[in-house]
């Protein structure tokens, strides 16, 4: 397990309703802020396998096909020679400011969600807001030396589509669009936020869906595998380094799944469960760990947050 017998007291056994939430939820202070204007509005990120006090970022729908490298404080990993000569964290004389590696190969419809195996990072191009997209996406990028390259480049793009999905957008409820990708157990799996039919307000709910194919030139149907309803607008998900605890980021908590016993529904397993203040962590859109006790949350106005597994206290169900 992750968290030490002290904080698992147990598992209480009530239902939990949204509705009955406390008004006052986790308050972490900020850790550290993204001020590069570049890193306009993070819809996702991942951490390095390969590089040490790197995490790699992207922006929301809108932007260019680029990505991005930070440390824990915040800052520009810039490529070496570069910083000396052309580009630095901030436009100055004689220098532009840093805006990014690009990814060849690739266009940002609108990118949500990362992660990572041995092999590839992985960018989610699944953000359905008015569920009337055909061209959803996932690629595989290659992680490339933050301080040696300039650009990264796509190896593959595997066309995703959801089987129950029979209208674009027509009048069917809008649970298609995805901002939480993450790897386990050798698949990629997506994470559903839904809206109502008109697409103006959230709804409870999430399904979990398995990419069990990779094609790139075919579409590739996700196999839906499991759901939660009590969950609202999730916006992030990430499994533990030992591969035990699934933690999954919506807007009004974080959510500690542990791994099933059998196969993988993970949304069906026991879980901890963690409110979370909206008016401290605003919009928060990823999820990432930092080891095997700390989390590192972001949200979309830059800030970012670490929060110590050991010392949370929680509700249960």
């Amino acid at each position: 397990m992750i968290l030490s017998a002290a904080v698992l007291i147990g598992w209480s056994m009530f239902a939990f309703n949204y509705s009955n939430s406390p008004n006052e939820g986790l308050k972490p202070p900020v850790a550290a802020r993204i001020h590069a204007a570049p890193i306009s509005e993070v819809s996702g990120m991942v951490k390095s396998r390969s590089y040490p006090d790197t995490f790699w970022v992207i922006n929301d729908s809108g932007d260019e096909a680029r990505i991005f490298a930070i440390n824990r404080q915040g800052e520009n990993i810039i490529p070496t020679f570069s910083r000396f000569s052309f580009y630095g964290e901030n436009e100055e004389e004689g220098k532009k400011q840093w805006q990014g590696f690009r990814v060849l190969y690739a266009e940002n419809i609108d990118w949500e969600s990362m992660t990572s195996d041995e092999n590839f990072i992985y960018v989610a191009d699944t953000g359905n807001n008015f569920n009337n997209r055909r061209d959803l996406g996932i690629y595989a990028l290659s992680e490339i030396d933050p301080t040696a390259s300039t650009q990264s480049a796509a190896i593959k793009h595997m066309p995703v589509a959801y089987p129950e999905q029979t209208e674009y957008p027509g009048d069917s409820e809008r649970h298609y669009d995805s901002e939480a990708l993450f790897y386990a157990d050798g698949k990629l799996y997506l994470i559903t936020k839904h809206r109502n039919k008109r697409g103006f307000s959230m709804e409870h709910g999430a399904n979990l869906y398995r990419l069990d194919t990779a094609y790139t030139d075919q579409i590739n149907l996700l196999t839906l595998i499991d759901s939660n309803s009590d969950m609202l607008a999730v916006t992030g998900a990430e499994l533990s380094p030992d591969g035990q605890t699934l933690a999954v980021i919506s807007y009004e908590a974080l959510w500690l799944f542990e791994r099933p016993e059998t196969g993988d529904k993970w949304l069906s397993s026991s879980f901890q469960r963690f409110w979370l203040d909206g008016d401290v962590l605003d919009q928060v859109e990823t999820v990432v760990w930092d080891g095997d006790n700390i989390i590192m949350l972001s949200n979309e106005q830059r800030d970012l947050f670490r929060l110590d597994l050991l010392e949370l206290t929680s509700e249960y169900k």
